[in-house]
């Protein structure tokens, strides 16, 4: 399935934490937002891996789960930011 996460961590600390569990999972698209093709199973265990480091009373965190990836239409206004660059 694709997903869509959205993050706001309060923490800078524990931010870090979950940006390099999310990039383990996904592809990092915007500051606060991860994206990608991922299983039932693998989204399952990064959630486990998320939750035990947010504060669930001053976190959150959103996953747009979908079914079907020909059913999204993406559409950038701006430049398309992509945050794999400072890998390569």
């Amino acid at each position: 399935m694709f997903v869509i996460i959205t993050y706001d961590i309060t923490d800078d600390r524990r931010l870090n934490k979950v940006r390099k569990i999310l990039k383990k999972y996904l592809y990092w698209s915007q500051l606060s937002t991860f994206e990608g093709e991922i299983s039932e199973g693998k989204l399952s265990q990064c959630m486990a891996e998320v939750n035990d480091v947010i504060n669930i009373s001053e976190d959150s965190i959103y996953v747009y789960e979908v079914k079907n990836p020909k059913n999204l239409k993406k559409k950038i206004l701006g430049i398309e930011k992509s945050y794999m660059d400072n890998f390569l």
